[in-house]
């Protein structure tokens, strides 16, 4: 079946799209050219605005057109923006690598998922999705492990420029598999329908909130933790540095903090079944609260524990909140509504990029965590009310 066959070739796609050594020396390496925290938080910034204002159209093309070529588009910007970065040697240079890869990101966010559970559909096991959508993401995280264990090894020994050729390599590999996909029968003709006015579709996606008002807690939930996550990925190794842990170990570490996601992606849907969506949400809110405020406070290596923490209990954030969102749409409109997932996403990472940005310019890295961390707080107490009626 197309379904089933779509389901081997995305595993392709995630595997060789996350064999990219040069994130676990990213930092360094912007940081080497000239990239401060603050140079840094600007480019996040850049790359939330851009997602903001291109997710939802973004979804919508891929719902009336093509979630393939979507999909596609995506995998090509991520070879251009491995291209440039290669010869940056400016802010401009990083915030162009930066743009073409928030362009990509809202190219195929919507379009990857809502494929996914329609070629699920197809075959009749759009039940599984968040089982399915975990094992993607232990794909996922098995490459990344495998790219920062070998990049950090690459690092040492030939310097950093050399991971982002591989990058780039890894990254044509997986736009030569995006070109095997096929459009689904399970999507019940969505693709290729006749243009539907943005403004139609938005107002859609109204009634369908104003009819589940109990999705949009569940979403917001994803994405402040969401966005929070996003601040251990990008800054650790800064974190690491700071407390004088040698970058020889940042393989080690990177795989470390990928592998403890693991779990939390294969055993979400039964964590989901035994504690129920809200409960469980709410714990791992507060999970993230506690360990941001005691990574802002430990200026150690105990911080570490508190980073292994954050990553085990958010290994479930996603499977969790996409299914939630997915069991309750239409297939003609599942990129479109997965798009507003992502919009609100980046949205939040937009605002707390500019808190993380104030407070590490005045506290180094431990401020900005601590700010992140009273943000959890903050949301947890209001998540802990919202979900008893999950």
């Amino acid at each position: 079946m197309m379904g089933l066959r779509n389901l081997r070739v995305l595993y392709a796609v995630r595997f060789f799209g996350s064999l990219i050594p040069a994130y676990v020396i990213e930092r360094l390496f912007w940081e080497e050219r000239g990239m401060t925290i603050q140079m840094v938080v600007y480019t996040e910034i850049i790359f939330a605005v851009t997602v903001v204002l291109l997710e939802l159209p973004a979804g919508i093309i891929a719902d009336r057109r093509s979630r393939k070529r979507m999909l596609v588009l995506a995998s090509l910007l991520g070879c251009f923006e491995f291209l440039i970065l290669v010869y940056a040697t400016s802010f401009w240079h990083f915030a162009l690598a930066v743009f073409l890869a928030a362009v990509g990101r809202s190219a195929g966010s919507g379009a990857e998922n809502a494929l996914l559970y329609d070629s699920l559909q197809e075959a009749g096991r759009e039940k599984s999705f968040e089982q399915v959508l975990g094992r993607l993401n232990a794909v996922d995280i098995t490459s990344t492990m495998l790219a920062a264990m070998c990049g950090s090894f690459l690092a040492g020994l030939c310097g950093y420029e050399l991971n982002y050729w591989i990058s780039l390599a890894s990254s044509l590999a997986a736009l030569c598999f995006t070109f095997m996909l096929v459009g689904p029968a399970a999507s019940g003709g969505a693709e290729g329908e006749k243009s539907i006015p943005i403004g139609a579709s938005i107002a859609g996606a109204v009634r369908f909130f104003k009819r589940n008002r109990r999705v949009m807690p569940v979403m917001l939930s994803g994405m402040v933790t969401g966005a929070s996550l996003n601040f251990i990925d990008e800054f650790w190794q800064l974190y690491l540095d700071r407390i004088g842990i040698p970058a020889a170990a940042f393989g080690l570490f990177s795989a470390s903090i990928f592998l403890l996601r693991l779990p939390g992606n294969l055993l979400a849907y039964k964590l989901k079944t035994r504690m129920g969506s809200g409960p469980l949400l709410t714990a791992v809110t507060a999970v993230l609260a506690a360990g941001f405020l005691y990574l802002s406070m430990a200026r150690n290596v105990s911080g570490l524990a508190a980073i292994f923490l954050i990553c085990l209990a958010g290994g479930v954030i996603e499977p969790l909140a996409a299914g939630y969102l997915h069991h309750r749409i239409d297939s003609s409109m599942r990129a479109t509504m997965d798009s507003f997932q992502s919009l609100g996403l980046n949205a939040a990472l937009i605002a707390i990029g500019l808190g993380f940005g104030y407070f590490s310019s005045r506290w180094d890295v431990f401020g900005g965590y601590g700010f992140v961390g009273l943000l959890c707080l903050a949301f947890c107490v209001y998540f802990a009310f919202a979900s008893s009626k999950l």
